[in-house]
């Protein structure tokens, strides 16, 4: 009987657990119990490989509804409060997809397919664009989806469709990842909801990132936006009616900033959007992450400069740099380091003699990414999160760019990590809060420079009567064209420039009302 009844105790046990997990509140209970389970593995795990855990900066204040919007009261900063849902809802998610580490594994860390291939369900064609310099850079184009999912939304994007068929104007992305130009699965899933709703994104690799090929022994500096200028500048002249908007990843923010600055009111952009940027990139590199994370990116870095190895000894010391211990080391090494002459080689001693290094307080001066901040024209949206593990603390956040300049507007939240901002879609998975949000931005303040574009018509037809109203618009608009194609020496505006680096100085009392002009944009 006993061995019958120990027979039988496997199955009565079964029974019985299938019998009191009817019960709701059981249920909810087992939920509970795995759950905290196994979040405090986790968090013994990563104590463990010494990856903190950050809590909410107290210093910054309170988030109003989860998200803190910094900015100069506009009427495009208001336009936004008003119709950004996204700026209003902030990305709330239980563990474990609130985990910044997680986040960081599984939306930059995990790896993807590499090359022109199906990747995250879309499909890319890349085009080589050759530079002044001869060198090369490479602009993946995300062309369709696997599942065709969204025509529909492609026909009623921005601008609608036109006579033919074909749409009235197109809405391009310009995508610039991090700056080890690794396509991450965040990129790709920013892409693949992009041509969801009706965008065309495109991404822009530097030269020898994402496989492009490294034509001359060089590669571009942290803050060097001159091959972006030309890439942004074929974007415009073969594609004249299209909206050029531009959205970075993580490290990727020093390229895109230093590109709005460098270019000011003569850039095509109409907006832009950084996600978790580098405001300071000296900081950046001079503060280590995460032993894990700043290893493997290095690590990453080491096998770019390998494989380049031999056409880049002959202005580098590839030797040293291969046996760098940090990210910060393998920088200077490679853009502030003279390579020593090499007297078996007359070219390479010609090409070191004539090469001037600049030391690495120099080479900040010209690559960080705010130095030119005042000479923004283009409205920027940044994403940080106050828990991000591979920034510097939200206190160095300049907080005065944001207060006073028109153009810089900042979302701080609670929680994101770094570049994933996840979201629960309510199916239980979790969704890019991030990629939402700045489609959603992008597409408000394409609206809203068409509405001010109707009323600049209107107030020309009120000033020179109807019958000069064809003439008059056409001069307008022909004069903002010529704004856009004749690039302007910039002013020293030392108090700006002050103003930007110093959060207590204030603007003058006639700048204190901002109204915007179109023409400040273009």
């Amino acid at each position: 009987m006993c061995v019958f009844f120990l027979c039988l105790l496997p199955s009565l046990l079964l029974v019985l657990l299938k019998l009191l997990l009817r019960w709701t509140w059981i249920c909810h209970l087992a939920d509970s119990t795995v759950q905290q389970s196994g979040r405090c593995v986790w968090v013994t795990a990563c104590r463990l490989l010494k990856l903190p855990y950050l809590t909410v900066s107290e210093d910054m204040g309170e988030c109003q509804n989860g998200i803190r919007l910094i900015c100069k009261p506009t009427a495009l900063a208001n336009h936004l409060k008003k119709h950004c849902q996204a700026l209003s809802h902030p990305p709330l998610a239980r563990w474990p997809h609130d985990d910044p580490h997680r986040q960081i594994i599984t939306n930059l860390m995990w790896p993807t397919k590499e090359g022109v291939e199906l990747q995250a369900g879309v499909r890319f064609t890349r085009d080589n664009l050759l530079l002044e310099d001869g060198g090369i850079v490479a602009m993946d184009w995300a062309v369709c989806l696997a599942d065709h999912q969204a025509h529909f939304k492609r026909d009623h994007h921005l601008g609608g469709r036109a006579s033919g068929g074909l749409p009235s104007s197109l809405a391009i992305v310009i995508i610039i990842p991090n700056a080890l130009g690794r396509v991450t699965p965040h990129l790709l899933r920013l892409c693949n909801q992009a041509l969801q709703e009706g965008f065309y994104p495109v991404v822009f690799h530097r030269r020898g990132h994402g496989g492009c090929p490294l034509t001359t022994p060089h590669y571009q500096e942290f803050g060097n936006p001159s091959d972006l200028v030309q890439a942004v500048a074929y974007l415009r002249s073969h594609h004249p009616s299209s909206t050029l908007f531009a959205v970075s990843e993580g490290s990727g923010s020093g390229l895109l900033l230093s590109y709005l600055g460098e270019c000011g009111s003569s850039s095509y952009l109409t907006a832009a959007a950084c996600i978790s940027p580098v405001f300071h990139g000296q900081l950046w590199f001079e503060n280590k992450p995460p032993w894990l994370y700043h290893w493997t990116d290095l690590i990453y870095r080491k096998l770019q400069i390998n494989r380049y190895a031999t056409a880049l000894s002959s202005v580098m010391d590839v030797a040293k740099i291969l046996r760098c211990s940090s990210l910060r080391d393998m920088e200077e090494l490679m853009f502030c380091a003279t390579k020593q002459p090499d007297h078996r080689s007359s070219d390479s001693v010609d090409y070191s003699r004539s090469s001037q290094k600049p030391d690495w307080t120099c080479y900040w001066e010209k690559n960080e990414p705010l130095r030119d901040a005042d000479e923004v024209a283009v409205p920027v949206l940044c994403l940080c999160s106050q828990d991000d593990p591979l920034l510097p603390p939200v206190s160095t956040i300049p907080e005065a760019l944001f207060h006073n300049s028109p153009y810089f507007l900042l979302a701080l939240t609670e929680q994101g990590g770094h570049c994933s901002f996840m979201h629960e879609d309510g199916r239980g998975g979790a969704t890019s809060w991030s990629h939402s949000g700045v489609l959603e931005y992008f597409r408000i303040v394409a609206d809203f420079f068409r509405v001010e574009e109707k009323k600049g018509l209107k107030d020309v037809a009120a000033h020179f009567g109807s019958q000069g109203l064809k003439h008059s618009a056409s001069a307008v608009f022909s004069k903002r064209r010529r704004s856009t194609l004749l690039r302007k020496e910039r002013p020293i505006l030392g108090s700006r420039r002050r103003q930007v680096s110093t959060p207590s100085d204030t603007f003058e009392e006639d700048q204190e009302v901002f109204t915007w002009n179109r023409s400040y944009t273009r």
